[in-house]
């Protein structure tokens, strides 16, 4: 049963015949109710996008963390995963269902303005992941901007990282894999955030290493 909060003018929650009315970050919206469900009348494009999206969605979940705070500025009208999808959706996802991959050079997580850290280098070495960079200070930069350092098991369908607590100006960081990590191939990613969250960078994708 739909309501009408405030009046005939009021913004309506709930279905009311073909619509759907609700408010999601204070905005409020109508849409059309889905139709019925039927899978025999789908055609294979529909079914190849419906695989696509479901494929995107499942590889996001490991990241979750990172794109809440990595996409927070690119979503005004949506949720940060629903911009991350929508980023992705066209440049980091290959291939035709079943046959899909990620193009991990390409992926996005964090996506802004901040300037990134440069001279970036990756070493592993008895369970840790050390990342080294240079520091100058620029505009729009603080020495106390925040590392955000992701570590991806493909194998695992995993992530292993932090946000936080090693700032633009320390130069270097060294993280503690999960011991099940150890022995697998992951791919290695580091963005950058302004203290108070105000600003980010667009992430860079540094490579694929296998941990030991």
């Amino acid at each position: 049963m739909a309501k009408i909060k405030k009046g005939i003018l009021g913004p309506l929650s709930g279905k009311l015949g073909p619509v759907i009315g609700g408010t999601w970050k204070t905005i409020s919206y109508l849409r059309i109710a889905p139709p019925k469900s039927n899978k025999s009348k789908r055609t294979p494009a529909q079914i190849a996008t419906q695989e696509k999206m479901r494929f995107i969605n499942k590889f996001l979940v490991p990241f979750h963390p990172y794109i809440t705070v990595g996409m927070k500025h690119e979503a005004e009208s949506q949720t940060e995963i629903s911009a991350a999808f929508s980023a992705n959706y066209h440049e980091s996802i290959l291939g035709i269902s079943p046959n899909l991959s990620v193009d991990f050079g390409k992926f996005i997580f964090s996506k802004g303005i901040l300037p990134m850290v440069k001279d970036l280098a990756v070493t592993l070495a008895d369970g840790f992941l050390h990342i080294t960079w240079s520091f100058e200070s620029v505009p729009k930069t603080s020495f106390d901007d925040q590392m955000i350092i992701v570590a991806y098991a493909h194998e695992l369908e995993e992530t292993d990282g932090f946000i936080g607590g090693v700032n633009r100006a320390a130069k270097k960081c060294a993280l503690q894999l999960s011991e099940h990590f150890i022995g697998k191939a992951i791919d290695v990613y580091v963005s950058i955030t302004s203290l108070d969250r105000k600003r980010i960078a667009n992430n860079v994708y540094l490579g694929r290493y296998i941990s030991g």
